[in-house]
């Protein structure tokens, strides 16, 4: 049975936000949350697991919601600090990238026994034009490209941790048209890279999807910035739907909030319902 079809700009969250372990935890948040639409963790046994383990694609799509695509996660990834996640993040450290090469392969059958042709990841700390770690690193992204084309599914690489011009050179260096962006305003903030509504610009092209979260720049250099609910930092959302809506963007909107207890998320991505609700109807 294909996945059911999703409006474009519908409100969404991602699983991994509300700290489920469960499809019918999910469920009833979902329930609650008034929306059908969520991204799901692939759910490897270090990263967002699942109480249903094996069982997880079945009985997913046999829930009443909709699922927009999956997110994969690697084991052994710190986000301690921004030193921290370059040193440990995606396919960054060459030792590990065969073992994280294989994972994602886990992660493509998992993605289409859910019946899905989405996965989103962390690529890793892309080097920059001119480094000697370039071409290694560009290599093992054209493999997960290919591995992904093979099995009819497209990768998107969460933004963030390089300015959009370095991920705009290096998709178009790659030319995988199955290598696409998911795109997360926040992230830059955090990051303390590009401001995203100019961002949005030079990666309209090939924005797959995105992941709709709020945040304030670090104060200090070289520390994370703040996350903070929708509508109260610094990534001024309402602008931001309105600049997807300008460049032609007809996916979901999927709410991702990464800080707080588990009631604390559902407050803020409630509250995040709310406000899109809001900034969708300006």
């Amino acid at each position: 049975m294909p996945p059911l079809p999703i409006e474009p700009l519908a409100i969404g969250v991602c699983s991994w936000s509300l700290q489920v372990t469960s499809v019918p935890e999910l469920q009833a948040f979902l329930d609650r949350l008034g929306v059908d639409v969520v991204q799901i963790a692939c759910g490897d046994p270090h990263h967002a697991a699942w109480d249903e383990g094996d069982d997880l694609p079945a009985a997913a799509r046999a829930s009443g919601f909709r699922m927009s695509g999956s997110m994969l996660g690697f084991p052994g990834e710190d986000y301690a600090t921004p030193q921290a996640i370059e040193r440990t993040g995606g396919f960054g450290d060459p030792a590990t990238r065969e073992e994280r090469l294989d994972r994602f392969r886990w992660a493509l059958d998992r993605t289409t026994a859910l019946g899905l042709t989405d996965v989103t990841l962390h690529a890793g700390f892309i080097p920059p034009v001119g480094s000697p770690a370039r071409r290694s690193f560009l290599d093992t992204l054209a493999k997960v490209g290919s591995l992904a084309a093979d099995a009819g599914v497209t990768a998107a690489f969460e933004t963030g941790q390089e300015r959009a011009a370095l991920l705009r050179r290096t998709l178009d260096d790659l030319a995988c048209p199955n290598l696409k962006v998911n795109f997360d305003p926040a992230n830059m903030l955090l990051y303390d890279m590009d401001d995203p509504l100019e961002a949005i610009e030079l990666l309209a092209p090939d924005i797959r999807s995105v992941h709709l979260k709020d945040a304030n720049r670090p104060t200090t250099p070289g520390t994370w910035g703040t996350e903070v609910p929708l509508g109260q930092g610094q990534t001024d959302t309402a602008a931001f739907v309105r600049a997807l809506k300008r460049v032609g963007f007809r996916g979901p909107l999927c709410i991702e909030r990464e800080v707080g207890t588990q009631a604390e998320r559902f407050a803020d991505i409630e509250h995040g319902v709310r406000f899109l609700k809001a900034a969708l109807a300006e």
